[in-house]
């Protein structure tokens, strides 16, 4: 490799290490090791900001930077605790029934909606959830991160590395339910009992604080009953925007901040209002972040790392599958799954061409890569999108979570939730094509 590239593998990896032990603020690290990276020699100003392949990916910024303004709007309407409430009395106030719920929820709407998305709405409610029953809510919103993320697998709009391998691969959004629903039905199921064995067993019934929650009325917790009519007619067509991208082309980001400058036109709030909820600190650390991963694909290391591994697999693609899914979930833990899809993607192109019309072995690479990425996303804080922004909202409201409280739970659910992809993988392509 050129010394700029080695260089680039020491900035990425101090600052890793750096972001793991959390001694100084991830943003201020991130931002840090994205101007040692110019300093460096190892990206330049049109890599980082106009390059899709190495730059920051303004989607996904523009993306967040959308859906926190119209959460902040919404959050005026009362509808979170409106939620909060609703959802307790459901589960009879009990905790681990309304880790089920929450989960369950969460798994179907990132599937839905994105899970980016879906965590910056269920955030609020599960924080409003556990004030009112006196529960520690980083275990409900560690449970949230990750079925966003398992249940976000199942469709074409459900996890951002799964937009790219689509417009890459050439598939529908029919295609992801055909092939990777099944599997990520079975998987939900199983990260309901991972939940039960990782916080739901430890959890204790307060029965004075779920009495006074039955006792409550949800409705009197709405407070702008036209504004929240409003928003939820602008939040489904924000959605009908998400669920046709692949007819009218446009972005996710540029959907959601249509659907934000609607909301801001009729709220008619001021700015403090809304901007107050915007994570700016989340925001930030994914620039410096995409900046860091960027200068790795600018200098070539991911490619050679993908090399690598496609030439060790060879052309037996049963093996390909499963190492191309391990790999990928072990690799979409260290780095974000969003720049390792966007440089796997025309690897595996070249490899076996567009999905269509392929044998089922072949195409499996496809599905393998999205699984392995997907899935692998939970193994740390830093990931995933899902989970940068579950953690930025939990610091900013008093309820910190490690990098490595984090890790060491979600290390467990991927290994589980991957064991259980490779033998669908071999049934599914190999075995029973």
């Amino acid at each position: 490799m050129h010394p700029a590239a080695w260089l680039a593998l020491v900035v990425f990896a101090l600052a890793y290490v750096v972001i793991a032990s959390e001694k100084l603020n991830r943003a201020a690290v991130a931002l840090t090791g994205g101007a040692a990276m110019v300093v460096i020699g190892a990206t330049r100003g049109d890599a980082m900001f106009f390059s899709p392949e190495t730059g920051i990916d303004w989607n996904v910024i523009f993306l967040l930077f959308g859906m926190m303004i119209l959460v902040g709007i919404l959050k005026q309407t009362g509808v979170f605790e409106f939620v909060a409430i609703w959802s307790a009395q459901r589960a009879r106030a009990r905790p681990f029934r309304m880790m089920v719920m929450l989960v369950l929820i969460t798994a179907l709407a990132s599937a839905l909606l994105d899970n980016v998305t879906t965590v910056l709405l269920i955030a609020p409610v599960t924080l409003l959830l556990c004030d009112r029953m006196g529960l520690a809510p980083i275990p409900f919103l560690l449970a949230e991160a990750m079925a966003s993320n398992i249940g976000g697998t199942a469709t074409l709009i459900g996890d951002p590395p799964n937009i790219i391998i689509a417009s890459r691969a050439g598939l529908s959004f029919n295609d992801f339910l055909t092939h990777l629903a099944p599997i990520v039905v079975v998987l939900v199921a199983v990260f309901v009992g991972l939940c039960w064995l990782l916080w739901g067993r430890h959890f204790t019934h307060d029965p004075e604080r779920a009495a006074a929650v039955l006792a409550l009325t949800p409705r009197e917790t709405i407070t702008n009953r036209r504004l929240l009519w409003q928003m939820l007619a602008i939040l489904a067509l924000v959605l009908l925007g998400f669920l046709t991208h692949s007819l009218t082309h446009l972005e996710p980001s540029v959907i959601a901040l249509i659907g934000a400058g609607l909301a801001i036109v009729v709220s008619r709030l001021d700015p403090e209002d809304y901007l107050q909820d915007v994570e700016w600190e989340t925001l930030l650390f994914f620039a410096g972040l995409f900046i860091m991963v960027g200068s790795l694909v600018h200098q070539g290391v991911i490619t050679q790392l993908a090399d690598a591994l496609t030439t060790a697999i060879g052309t037996n693609y049963h093996v390909a599958a499963q190492g191309i899914l391990v790999g990928s979930a072990v690799l979409s833990g260290i780095i974000d799954n969003i720049p390792y899809v966007a440089t796997m993607a025309p690897l595996v192109h070249d490899l076996v061409g567009p999905a269509p019309g392929l044998p089922p072995g072949h195409q499996s690479l496809w599905w393998v890569l999205a699984l392995g990425a997907d899935l692998g996303g939970n193994a740390t804080a830093i990931g995933a999108s899902a989970n940068v922004v579950i953690c930025g909202i939990a610091k900013r409201n008093g309820h910190p979570i490690s990098f490595w409280e984090f890790t060491k739970y979600g290390l467990i659910v991927t290994a589980v939730t991957i064991l259980c992809t490779i033998p669908y993988v071999s049934l599914r392509y190999f075995i029973l094509p």
